[in-house]
């Protein structure tokens, strides 16, 4: 029986944090257990906030690692650099041929700059960028795409893109659907808000214990005192250590906070301990990896060189669709 394909990529905008470890990567790894798997490092993407070409560098191998050691296996699942398989910016310009205005102009990432008074200061790259990513998306056949419920518009856009071409062109590209897990939706950061490098409020995966127990530490919570009940469903640090624990100690604290003596300080310090069961285990595999930059680039080109044999398939069944001649080789 021939398994359905998933596909999902992660910009390296630094290092990644525990809402890419839990949105993203964490249903990446398990997802290669049932699909054909294919995951990327969107350096491209990254492009339209970054200008330091070092941190790109450094962040596309700190994203690879933190996959590589949360579990993804290379001989089962295709983990490539976005920008090592050139064919995605021709699927984009095709793409974009038949895509409206309309539809790019109701994208978050525009929406949230026109609301600000920014609409006029925002790059090309930003305004396109659902272009490029539904192409990301198309380009492989994926049937899946695993991501957070805020980024469901993006699937959404990417099925529109699709069958826009498909109209006009014939059944050249395949419709994915967003896959996405009902129990991690937004994962929340140090101030409450969604956990995001724009915020300043995120937790690193592989972070030294000390600085990790630091980072945990620093979660903003309310004043209410330790002898006093505390509602366990509002509580930054609950909602985060529902993530890591099992459901005994999600139930087990939620009494403790609901009963009063115990207090913020003692839920912080279950957290870290159940964050260090968690990613403990794997910091010293991404150290090892981190260590062999070569091994890394290794891995990320024998995986861009098996996504481009799908890549240049699917990009031959669009040309022929327009009527342009057949890739060179």
């Amino acid at each position: 029986m021939t398994r359905k394909r998933s596909l999902s990529g992660i910009k390296p905008t630094g290092t990644p944090h525990l809402g890419n470890y839990f949105g993203m990567i964490e249903p990446a790894v398990a997802l290669q257990e049932t699909h054909e798997a294919y995951y990327f490092v969107a350096d491209l993407h990254a492009l339209t906030t970054g200008r330091d070409p070092a941190r790109l560098r450094a962040s596309t191998h700190e994203v690879a690692a933190t996959m590589l050691a949360a579990g993804l296996d290379p001989a089962r699942a295709t983990l490539f650099r976005q920008s090592d398989v050139p064919e995605v910016m021709e699927l984009a310009w095709h793409l974009g041929c038949v895509t409206g205005l309309g539809l790019l102009l109701r994208a978050h990432a525009y929406k949230a700059a026109e609301q600000e008074g920014r609409a006029n200061e925002i790059s090309f790259g930003t305004f396109a960028y659902p272009v490029l990513m539904a192409a990301d998306i198309l380009l492989y056949d994926a049937d899946v795409v695993p991501v957070g419920r805020d980024q469901v518009q993006h699937i959404e856009m990417a099925q529109d893109m699709a069958g826009h071409l498909n109209a006009h062109y014939g059944p050249v590209l395949r419709r994915p659907e967003p896959l996405v897990r009902p129990e991690v939706q937004t994962i929340v950061g140090t101030d409450g808000r969604k956990m995001s490098k724009s915020y300043g409020n995120t937790i690193d995966v592989y972070m030294p214990p000390k600085a990790l127990r630091k980072a945990v530490m620093g979660i903003k919570t309310d004043s209410t005192p330790v002898e006093e009940p505390k509602e366990p469903e509002g509580c930054n640090v609950f909602q985060l250590y529902q993530l890591v624990a099992t459901p005994a100690e999600v139930a087990e604290m939620a009494a403790q906070y609901r009963a009063g003596g115990y207090g913020y300080g003692h839920a912080k310090q279950a957290l870290y301990e159940a964050l260090e069961r968690r990613v403990g285990p794997q910091r010293e595999a991404y150290t090892k990896l981190m260590g062999d930059p070569a091994g890394l680039e290794d891995i990320l080109r024998d995986g861009a060189s098996r996504a481009r044999v799908v890549a240049r398939g699917v990009l031959e069944r669009v040309r022929a669709g327009i009527g342009l001649p057949t890739l060179p080789r």
